[in-house]
């Protein structure tokens, strides 16, 4: 690692983290990876537990599969949005993956939209960078 890496990984905060999707298989991946970077990872496949785990744990970050049984990511979303549970919301979606997708999941209160994909890197990626958020400014 690179003096400038172990800089920055000195700056990074752990997260609390709950990742939601219908589809357990897709989650447990993505969430050893974050748990071997320190985050604190709570999963749920049942989109009506949600709120509830919200509640319970209070993460920092809430991944949300868009296309649920029950409840779809939007309604989570907005349920956990009127309860001010958690600040960050993460759109993620195998089926709805069109710009206009985005569009409609950032307008729904999603701060960032990703597209699953066949592996984690990029769910990975954006949490090592909201992560580093509160670190020192980036070097020009």
């Amino acid at each position: 690692m690179l003096p400038a890496q172990k800089a920055a990984q000195a700056f990074r905060r752990n997260l609390a983290i709950l990742l939601v999707d219908d589809h357990v298989d897709t989650v447990l991946t993505p969430a050893a990876i974050l748990r071997d970077e320190g985050h604190r990872v709570h999963t749920c496949a049942d989109a009506r537990q949600a709120v509830e785990l919200a509640r319970r744990h209070g993460p920092d970050v809430c991944i949300l599969d868009l296309v649920m049984p029950g409840k779809s990511g939007f309604e989570i979303a907005r349920e956990l949005r009127a309860a001010h549970l958690v600040p960050l919301l993460v759109a993620i979606s195998g089926a709805l993956t069109t710009p206009q997708d985005e569009a409609r999941a950032l307008a729904a209160g999603f701060n960032y939209f990703l597209v699953k994909g066949s592996d984690s890197s990029e769910l990975v990626g954006l949490v090592d960078r909201i992560a580093a958020a509160d670190g020192p400014p980036a070097a020009a």
